[in-house]
């Protein structure tokens, strides 16, 4: 039995060919994405351990958590901490590091490297052996600085030149007095990184006399472990912690191998996604194998082999089948994982150098999953075969279903779909996350029962397209009665193209109707004329908000300042705003009470008043980051949203409380309203600072349609993959068709199709099969995307439902389009078929 499955293997190469290029194409998605992550994980966890090459032991800062009324902070690592940590035996020397945001701008005034990772520093003394300098001199005072290799060789850089600097918002222009090489892992992925000397640095980054951490590094011959424990003892428990260096460098591994975790995840969720379309193609390709070879079949029945006999056979050739794609699988993810990390690069978010890992679960991974997939997808139709009676067989009176298995198909997937529905709309009336599991459970079960009635669906869904068929002539009245003659194979065909499409329209739905809403929800919350902000999120210096009151023409400001406070044993953050122009510059809709804030009147948001049980006239103390209590007033509750939401109380009576006042963002109104004049003139005043946007309600909503696009763009190349599978398979079904009815086919020829009209017949057949699968598809889609929008609706008033039909109709287009490429092989070999020989086939 295993010789004979090896010859059948051998035999039917090229009906199996799109088997394995359907399994090959979802083993290279997954084997490429571990590799391209592991790769990427490795290169940073390399550099970061490098980092840590001079430090043995890192000193640093407790965090006092929140408790009873008081505030939680940061413990300070003050001077006299870092000269006691200098004095303990073993140590050799100590760093005091000062850190924080600092933004390069090149010669263009464009910001270098990447905003999240452009980091600022202190070199340490005369010479720091973290950074060594490959020119010039250490910075010294508040007018030099010195940049990294990498930023200085991308943006044109040299000792001598006067760079642009902005570290929370106002601009700077020190000179370069040093360039210098590192292992950071920021500049290795693509930032920068500037050095200032440690006394301007703390005072930059708010930590005048002050440290981020203390690094310190041992004597000869004393363990990492042995200075760790010389330090405990003479450091503060309630204000500094220790870690060894080692520790320090797995620790941030950690970190960087959780943060890769998230796109791995999320990348392996497409791979399965491709990989479970595929199994319709190995489906529909071995019960088309397995009919075809039925009395073949029946003879080995007959001469003595047992029912298990047949269904291991038919299993062995899947083996084959899912070893061979593995294995090429395997070798395309290899190249995939190498494409992607070059691809990162060349997007401007390069990784640090190292090798490409291809670890040996990987390659596990890889080849349990093509085996193992081929097989599970190959044994129902191996046991369907052997369940058949030689002699039936034989005679081929198995060859149609049964009306019972048909009745009970259906039953079960009218179940199924009913079911799906049910779960699905009770999941709608739900909020927030506690519907996202009924959700998702609904979803499954609405597909699962689509696909099982997806049979008893087709014959009607195709008969509708009869009239426009019927413009074709024969070749169209036969292409429809092929597409419904075998519907379950119909039905696996057009299954694989509608798991695609209903995932990317449900996707599209979605993403153009939170983009609707939170447009919606920026145009009426905000009446300001522009938006000042970090463009990486950073806070603001209280300085911009007072450089921009002064100008001419701006008639109203606020600043919009966050201080976390503690109120009822519970931590809530404060939003300071100009009492005086706020209302002027928001539009936001009172629940009950005014918009009065000043003093001790303040507004809250309906979420944060429900939760504490206020209305308008309600009195809560609050206690501040300084320790001080006061009593605030509600003067009203407004309805809050994803832009504006909290408690505001005047910035002159929170700012006396905050140990680091920062802004968010700024709110203004000019005189002249939005224009670009005005925009260039507020920029302008402003530096030209390429760390700061200045955004109109325009900005902000043309920067929300841009991250949707940029995540649609993304999922539709994710996707794509099972779009690939699906016309595989499509093709595999007409090529496999075609064979199987050649007979006809030189029937047909014999008395009068001609070879056109053979090609427009199977071409047809296909067109009919995708648009099925693409109707399906978007239908399923529009129905989850509703259902979605339903249960983010409920903690989003603004939300509401925009069905995209250009890009509905584009999928349409699509899904024809599959059709008519899948078909032009097996068109063209139906068509080249030899009448006789086709005639006299068995």
């Amino acid at each position: 039995m295993f010789r004979t499955a090896l010859r059948n293997v051998f035999a039917h190469k090229a009906r199996l060919l799109m088997t394995v290029l359907a399994v090959m194409l979802g083993v290279a998605f997954v084997s490429g994405t571990l590799v391209f992550t592991n790769t990427i994980s490795d290169a940073y966890q390399n550099s970061s351990a490098k980092g840590f090459d001079q430090v043995d032991v890192v000193i640093e800062p407790e965090y006092q958590d929140d408790s009873g009324d008081t505030v939680g902070k940061e413990q300070k690592l003050t001077q006299p901490l870092l000269d006691k940590a200098a004095d303990v035996p073993g140590a050799a020397s100590t760093i005091g590091v000062v850190n924080g945001f600092t933004a390069i701008a090149d010669k263009d005034g464009k910001l270098v490297g990447s905003g999240f990772q452009s980091m600022g520093g202190n070199y340490w003394g005369d010479k720091d052996p973290r950074y060594p300098l490959t020119g010039g001199s250490a910075p010294r005072g508040p007018n030099e600085v010195a940049i990294d290799s990498e930023t200085a060789k991308r943006a044109g850089y040299k000792v001598g030149d006067t760079v642009r600097l902005s570290v929370d918002g106002p601009v700077l222009t020190p000179t370069i007095t040093a360039v210098f090489t590192t292992d950071d892992g920021n500049v290795a992925a693509g930032g920068s990184l500037a050095l200032f000397d440690t006394a301007t640095a703390q005072k930059l980054f708010d930590s005048v006399g002050t440290y981020d951490e203390i690094d310190v590094k041992a004597a000869a011959g004393i363990s990492q472990t042995a200075l760790q424990n010389q330090l405990d003892k003479v450091l503060p428990k309630d204000t500094a912690s220790t870690t060894t260096g080692e520790k320090a460098a797995a620790d941030q591994a950690e970190r960087i191998s959780s943060g890769m975790s998230a796109m791995k995840t999320g990348l392996l969720v497409f791979a399965g996604i491709a990989l479970f379309v595929g199994t319709f193609i190995i489906a529909n390709t071995f019960t088309m194998l397995v009919a075809q070879r039925t009395k073949e079949l029946a003879l080995l029945r007959a001469v003595g082999a047992s029912r298990r006999q047949v269904t291991r056979s038919v299993l062995v050739e899947a083996f084959v089948v899912g070893a061979v794609a593995a294995v090429s699988g395997l070798v395309a993810g290899i190249g995939i994982g190498a494409a992607m990390r070059a691809l990162i690069g060349t997007l401007g978010a390069p990784v640090p150098d190292g090798p490409l890992v291809i670890s040996p679960g990987t390659v596990v991974t890889a080849l349990i999953v093509g085996i193992v997939i081929t097989m599970l997808a190959a044994w129902l139709p191996g046991r369907r075969a052997a369940k058949i009676p030689p002699v039936a067989a034989m005679s081929s009176v198995h060859a149609q279903a049964t009306t019972k298995s048909l009745v009970v198909r259906n039953t079960i997937g009218a179940l199924f779909a009913g079911a799906g529905i049910a779960v699905v709309l009770l999941a709608t009336t739900m909020s927030g996350s506690d519907g996202q599991a009924p959700m998702g459970l609904g979803a499954v079960l609405l597909i699962l029962g689509v696909f099982i009635l997806t049979p008893l669906l087709s014959r009607p869904l195709i008969a509708a397209a009869s009239p426009v068929l019927r413009i074709f002539g024969v070749s169209g009245k036969l292409a429809r009665q092929n597409s419904v003659r075998n519907p379950r194979r119909t039905a696996a065909t057009a299954s694989a193209l509608m798991i695609g499409l209903t995932l990317i329209t449900g996707m599209t739905v979605m993403a153009g109707s939170l983009q609707k809403s939170i447009d919606k929800m920026a145009s009426s919350a905000i009446k300001a004329d522009y938006v000042v902000s970090m463009a990486n999120g950073q806070s603001l210096s209280p300085d911009v908000e007072k450089k921009l009151a002064g100008l001419d023409g701006v008639t109203d400001t606020s600043a919009l300042r966050n201080a976390p406070s503690r109120i009822d044993q519970q931590t809530e953050y404060l939003t300071g705003v100009n009492g005086a122009s706020i209302a002027k510059l928001t539009d936001l809709t009172m629940d009950e009470g005014s918009f009065k804030v000043g003093g001790t009147q303040t507004v809250v948001d309906d979420r944060t008043a429900d939760s504490h049980g206020w209305k308008a006239g309600s009195q809560f103390t609050v206690s501040y980051e300084d320790g001080k209590k006061q009593q605030l007033t509600v003067a009203g509750v407004y309805q809050g949203n994803e832009m504006i939401s909290g408690i505001m109380l005047d910035n002159s009576t929170l700012t006396p409380h905050t140990t680091d006042a920062f802004d968010m963002q700024v709110m203004l109104k000019t005189a002249s309203g939005a224009s670009d004049a005005t925009k260039d003139k507020l920029e302008k005043a402003l530096g030209n600072n390429p760390a700061i946007q200045v955004q109109d309600k325009q900005d902000i909503s043309d920067g929300i349609a841009s991250i949707f696009t940029l995540m649609l763009n993304m999922l539709y190349g994710l996707l794509a993959m099972a779009v690939i599978v699906a016309v595989l398979g499509v093709i595999n079904t007409l090529a496999m068709s075609v064979f199987e009815r050649s007979q006809e086919i030189g029937m047909l020829r014999a008395i009068g199709l001609d070879r056109k009209g053979i090609k427009r017949m199977v071409r047809l057949e296909s067109l009919v099969i995708s648009l099925f699968g693409g109707v399906l598809g978007i239908g399923l889609g529009v129905f989850f995307g509703w259902a979605a929008g339903e249960l983010l609706g409920s903690s989003m008033p603004t939300y509401e439902l925009v069905l995209p039909w250009a890009r509905m109709g584009f999928f349409l287009l699509l899904a024809a389009t599959v059709g008519v490429l899948a078909a032009l092989w097996p068109a063209r070999r139906a068509a080249r078929l030899n009448m006789l020989s086709a005639i006299k086939s068995d």
